[in-house]
């Protein structure tokens, strides 16, 4: 116990180290922290709610994690708490992973190693880690442990509590894990009826997608342009090679388990039921080319994501128990080939790269969140006009930060617009609005825009002075009243 707790805590430091040190409000949690704060305060973001509800209206994890917050004064506490029960979770149910593949404990420490390396699936939106909360970080964790369970032959309850578990903390990330296992299952039982069923029920879901649900005009499609992974047919040729290597290279290891009589019983069912999410990847493309709008939504290639993890654990298993089983010294080089490895990048990344610390519970201090930081205390139904691409300029979101309503973060509003019309075209209508805006410098314009948009406050950089009223200044920013 004390043993496979000190590997879990070596674990969290590496694989934070690796994903640049952990951080809050940044990223993701342009959406996260203002959908979470405004599920625990009805009195914030008057006017940017709906903007959220287009998201969690389809899960409720964000309201799970507003149920643990007493205010939202509580989230950078509560944040940081989640993200190591996530990661540490996530190292458990790779332990057991590897432990249900009869695994050696060279093996096991092989597998954390490896997935501690932090990296992206190519064109799916989507890094095997997060050096920040995402709640599908801990459904990811949640899903590994229900297939790693599946894998034990353990209790079938345990099983389906895991992966309901993570189907409530993020719908489509325990979703895939759910639809593999249930794809297993169809392969372990071996009915004729059951894939006659299944069949029926594609067959019938399919025409249902094609002829009922909503599809994404052009109008809509514009605003979702610079998203390229939601349209797999505009991926490079590097990210089909990539992607398709994956289930290649995790066939190959089972068929070499199998061969050395090493497979486990439940072992090739839940190969094919992850194998089988790449048909269902293959099957989704017509309808998502055909801009069916659910089709868009369900982003069906992070089912790669599931197989990257599974081919890692595998691989560990080949280095150490296939590849380094014989001479005994091999498994040493490799283990300490690969600890070099891990610890070396996560250095590297954290410190060279970043130049941050490894984990950072508050916003940064900055000129920037200063200014937000007055602005937080001010009026809850104040609405800010920004910079659209103030967050990844700057650091964070004006809604992150100062939670209050902002006219454009063109980054997460435009990713948001994937699950609403009616979200899309008043992205779109923004972006046209406030073309120019890094060149505003006329206060006529600025109190027109404030008029346009309801904006009572416009925060600019100190150096573009305008003729307006200051409410705040510090060393970078200005914040005006446009009122």
């Amino acid at each position: 116990m004390i043993r496979h707790a000190a590997a879990l805590l070596a674990f969290t430091l590496v694989a934070t180290a690796n994903s640049g040190g952990y951080r809050f409000g940044v990223s993701d949690q342009a959406y996260h922290v203002p959908a979470i704060a405004a599920a625990a305060d009805a009195s914030l973001f008057p006017r940017d709610r709906a903007l959220f509800d287009a998201q969690s209206s389809r899960t409720i994890g964000d309201n799970l994690i507003a149920a643990l917050a007493r205010s939202p004064d509580h989230l950078p506490a509560l944040f940081v708490t989640i993200y190591f029960v996530a990661l540490a979770g996530l190292g458990a149910a790779a332990l057991a992973f590897s432990r249900a593949l009869g695994a050696s404990a060279w093996a096991g420490a092989a597998a954390l190693l490896l997935i501690a390396l932090r990296h992206r699936i190519p064109k799916t939106g989507a890094n095997s880690l997060e050096g920040y909360m995402n709640p599908r970080m801990l459904a990811f964790a949640l899903g590994l442990g229900a297939l790693a369970a599946y894998l034990q032959r353990r209790r079938w309850w345990i099983t389906a509590l895991l992966v309901l578990a993570a189907t409530a903390v993020h719908s489509t990330a325990g979703g895939w894990f759910a639809l593999a296992l249930a794809l297993a299952e169809l392969v372990r039982r071996r009915s004729t009826l059951l894939w006659l069923a299944a069949g029926l029920a594609a067959g019938v879901a399919s025409w249902w997608l094609l002829a009922r649900l909503p599809r994404m005009d052009a109008a809509w499609l514009a605003v979702l342009a610079e998203k390229d992974y939601l349209f797999v047919m505009q991926w490079p040729a590097y990210a089909w090679v990539l992607n398709l290597t994956y289930p290649l290279v995790l066939w190959t290891l089972h068929l070499r388990r199998r061969t050395l009589g090493v497979a486990r019983p439940f072992e090739r069912p839940l190969v094919l039921g992850l194998l089988g999410l790449v048909a269902v990847f293959f099957a989704s493309i017509p309808f998502a080319e055909a801009g069916v709008a659910l089709a868009v939504q369900l982003q069906v290639n992070r089912v790669f994501w599931l197989l990257d993890v599974v081919v890692w654990l595998h691989v560990a298993w080949w280095l150490m128990d296939d590849l380094g089983a014989v001479p005994a010294g091999r498994r040493v080089a490799v283990a300490g080939l690969l600890v070099a490895a891990v610890c070396g990048r996560g250095y590297y990344v954290l410190k060279v790269d970043a130049n941050r610390p490894l984990v950072r519970v508050s916003l940064e201090d900055s000129d920037w969140t200063r200014a937000l930081a007055w602005m937080r205390g001010q009026p809850v139904d104040w609405h800010v006009l920004a910079d659209p691409g103030h967050a990844w300029k700057y650091g964070t979101s004006v809604r992150a930060a100062a939670l209050r309503d902002t006219v454009l973060e063109q980054t997460k509003d435009s990713a948001l617009a994937i699950y609403d019309r009616a979200i899309a075209m008043r992205v779109a209508e923004r972006l046209h609005g406030l073309t120019g805006f890094d060149h505003l410098d006329d206060a006529m314009r600025a109190r027109a825009l404030g008029s346009r948009y309801g904006a009572q406050v416009l925060i600019l950089e100190r150096s573009r002075a305008l003729d307006l009223p200051v409410l705040f200044e510090n060393a970078g920013f200005r914040i005006y009243d446009l009122r």
